[in-house]
């Protein structure tokens, strides 16, 4: 999860932001990979908290919107990417990173807290927006207000967030919750529930969110549910000094679709092929894409590359640098260790910029790590 812009996470006291009360182990065997299949396991966190089993609301309670309110359908778009990532000094960047505070801060509500409902955020907005400036993320816990749309809806206006699109809103990928209140519905399709989805706090290399609310209205009823956190300065800090500096120097691509056609097809089919796609498809998603046969080493596979970006951003505010990519996500060598549901369309793949390799496995290994 990308963390160079702010974030905001909000937990409501029916389920925990981060994890069950235990790690899963699921673990199925991989069907089709261009190598050897690894075995899937689903990812592990360096700290779970305790499950606390509050209560929550009925479906019908919870989904129930303010109509007295506005509709804020009617959203602006996500802002563009501000990229500032020239000229770093890993090494200092590094040190820099290992000085900031843990991430996240873990604000719990008292009942004074909870009396006061929307007040609270009101009358506290100063100190929460300069607490997400200074960790990263906060963690609010076992607040009633966010236990509902509508109560949720209250806390972000409060601190005066102001909504926008999900960067790939246009796309048809994101599905709203509740329009009205812009509110996304994350996960929507029973084929994604082992998926390990990486949020990256909303982020493309051509927009993110300033800030981001996630909030869970009730626990998952099949087993998982859990919502990992990564800190982008705590990821920065620890990676191997060496991996790191060349990720930087050599910048990664994002490939974020696979279109396998019959490789035996003439050069002028396959040209029409990829002129097509990138008059059909590529509008859908609002990013720089580049149509590349053929980047991974399967053929026929025409795949959509974005543009190349830094591992590394400077925070917009703070000017820190963190790291700032999906590679943890998206690449592939550690998806195919993954339990996914994900079919092969949609599948993502990480390169070196400057040759269009896959990151090799023991780079992802320690992006992992």
């Amino acid at each position: 999860m990308k963390f160079a812009s702010l974030v905001l996470l909000t937990s409501l006291t029916a389920t925990t932001a981060f994890a069950p009360p235990r790690a899963l182990s699921t673990t199925t065997a991989l069907h089709s990979t261009l190598q050897s299949p690894p075995q899937r396991t689903a990812p592990a966190a360096g700290h779970i908290p305790e499950w606390e089993n509050r209560p929550g609301l009925s479906p019908e309670e919870f989904m129930a919107s303010d109509l007295s309110k506005p509709d804020l359908g009617g959203m602006w778009e996500c802002p563009l990417t501000r990229w500032n990532s020239e000229d770093i000094d890993v090494r200092e960047a590094q040190r820099m990173a290992k000085q900031v505070p843990g991430c996240p801060l873990e604000i719990r509500a008292s009942e004074k807290d909870n009396a006061m409902g929307a007040r609270y955020f009101a009358e506290n907005r100063e100190m929460i927006r300069s607490k997400l400036l200074e960790h990263g993320a906060i963690w609010f816990r076992g607040f009633e207000l966010m236990k509902s749309v509508k109560g949720n809806r209250e806390m972000h206006e409060a601190l005066g967030l102001d909504p926008c699109l999900d960067p790939l809103h246009s796309s048809g990928l994101r599905k709203f919750a509740s329009e009205r209140d812009a509110l996304y519905e994350e996960v929507n399709k029973p084929s994604l529930r082992q998926h390990y989805i990486g949020l990256h706090n909303e982020s493309t290399a051509k927009r993110t969110a300033a800030y981001a609310a996630f909030v869970c209205f009730q626990r998952a009823t099949e087993g998982g549910g859990r919502f990992l956190v990564a800190d982008g300065a705590a990821i920065l800090a620890e990676l191997d000094t060496k991996v790191l500096e060349k990720l930087y120097n050599r910048k990664i691509r994002i490939s974020v679709s696979n279109l396998d056609i019959p490789p035996a097809l003439p050069g002028v089919v396959k040209e029409g092929i990829r002129g097509l796609v990138d008059v059909a498809v590529a509008p859908k998603f609002d990013m720089d894409l580049e149509m590349i046969y053929e980047s991974d080493g399967k053929p026929g596979r025409l795949q959509a590359v974005e543009t190349a970006e830094s591992p590394i951003n400077r925070h917009p505010v703070t000017g820190m640098p963190v790291w700032f990519n999906n590679a943890h996500n998206h690449a592939r060598k550690l998806r195919d260790r993954r339990p996914c549901g994900v079919p092969e369309v949609g599948m993502t793949e990480v390169f070196y910029a400057d040759t269009m390799e896959p990151l090799d496995l023991e780079d992802c290994m320690e992006i992992k790590r």
